[in-house]
């Protein structure tokens, strides 16, 4: 059998695939290390009123956006006191998994950064540094392949290499993508479980429930790229949408055994941002929402933010107060599921894909029809519009050379051509 089937040729599930499951475009291991050091990244969150368009404008940096504009979406966070949850989450997850490690006899220090707002990944790389630590782990708080939630991750470590200057000083891998972990989709499982059994105690029957697994919504080419190279099927919607309805299906499955029926669901998206006339991914949350009671097809919903590993600001607010309005001006009864986040199973999966790249004899756990996630990422995977520094590819190296001669060309100083 050749890695390399037709366009037309579809999975069981009815998703496009072009490359064998079995091939090292889904199981190539990372090289391995001895790893030191943690270094647990994510998004980064305002810690107060007076930081939220600061933090905005970091977040679309190079995108020219005024702070009108900003102000829109400021208002999501000010409601909740300007102070984003996501960084007392990152903390407590981070504390369990210390915890955690410790159990397991695994003696690794973890530092804490962030893409957008302090601390960021410059300070964690300068401290781990520091402290005399040379080959740290990257650990992400985003479980699916795409350019925001996988390669920029991949573009962060690498830029704070460039701008540090611990260019072969320090290494920062990055652990595979875990959507199909069962840690991070087992809680998942229980909180449909409990929606419907809450649901069905009110008399709502699964025939009349909607199962929604939300995800955010990102910009249709950025889905398509999604994934490697050799993977890419026009209009399939790339890694980012087969992860998805993979993990979608994966969780469904679980409740066989236990819901004598299960209603029908459907994977909707959210948060959409950016100019109108670009196309993002669709349906939207609220409009399905809408499209159900105007249809007479549900009486409930149960909404499941399947993209998210905690309740950060885009599960509180889009979720649990636009999406639970619209349900409620609409007549129909409305659960939120709560994200994996601080679950012990999770935190465990979190554990194990440490583990995974400090003895590759340790066991991958890996569930859904999707299979395998390599640790290091194929040639142009996820690819954005403008190169930077990458780590964790097996096409890494080109991508440092190449920014620095386009940031050289652009007369920038560092190959990001921004700061951390």
């Amino acid at each position: 059998m050749t890695d390399i089937v037709t366009p037309t040729d579809h999975d069981s599930a009815g998703a496009p695939r072009r490359v064998d499951p079995a091939s090292p475009t889904h199981t190539r291991r990372g090289e391995p290390k001895p790893f030191d050091a943690i270094l647990f990244s994510s998004f980064g969150g305002p810690d107060g009123q007076e930081d939220v368009i600061p933090f905005l404008r970091n977040v679309t940096r190079g995108r020219g956006i005024p702070d009108e504009r900003l102000e829109e979406v400021a208002g999501h966070y000010r409601a909740l006191g300007g102070r984003s949850p996501i960084t007392a989450q990152n903390e407590a997850m981070i504390a369990a998994l210390e915890k955690e490690l410790a159990g397991r006899g695994v003696d690794l220090p973890i530092y804490f950064g962030n893409r957008n707002w302090a601390p960021y990944n410059s300070d964690a790389v300068r401290a781990l540094h520091a402290d005399g630590r040379r080959h740290a782990l990257g650990l992400v708080t985003s479980a699916y392949s795409s350019y925001s939630s996988c390669r920029q991750y991949r573009e962060d470590f690498g830029m704070v290499l460039e701008e540090t200057g611990l260019v072969g000083e320090i290494s920062i891998d990055k652990v595979r993508v875990y959507f199909n972990h069962p840690g991070f989709l087992e809680p998942v499982v229980d909180g449909v479980s409990r929606a419907l059994a809450d649901l069905a105690v009110e008399g709502h029957d699964a025939d009349r429930v909607a199962v929604l697994f939300s995800t955010h919504s990102v910009p249709n080419s950025m889905a398509e790229a999604s994934g490697p190279e050799e993977t890419r099927i026009q209009g399939s919607g790339g890694w980012y949408v087969e992860q998805h309805l993979a993990a979608c299906r994966w969780v469904m499955d679980q409740l066989h055994d236990d819901e004598p029926s299960l209603p029908e669901w459907q994977l909707v998206y959210q948060s959409r941002s950016g100019a109108p006339h670009i196309p993002w991914l669709e349906p939207d949350v609220n409009d399905v929402i809408e499209q159900l009671a105007a249809d007479d097809a549900a009486d409930a919903v149960v909404v499941v933010p399947i993209g998210f590993v905690t309740d950060h600001v885009e599960v509180v607010w889009d979720l649990d107060t636009e999406a639970k309005e619209t349900a409620e001006e609409n007549g129909l009864a409305f659960r939120r599921v709560a994200t994996s986040g601080e679950d012990p199973r999770f935190i465990a999966a979190l554990a194990d894909l440490i583990q995974e790249r400090l003895d590759h004899s340790f066991p991958r756990r890996v569930v859904t029809d999707f299979g395998g996630t390599p640790d290091v990422c194929g040639a142009n995977c996820c690819v954005g519009r403008v190169c930077r520094p990458t780590t964790s590819a097996v096409d890494s190296a080109e991508d440092v050379e190449r920014a620095r001669a386009e940031a050289a060309a652009r007369g920038e100083t560092d190959s990001a051509g921004a700061s951390a």
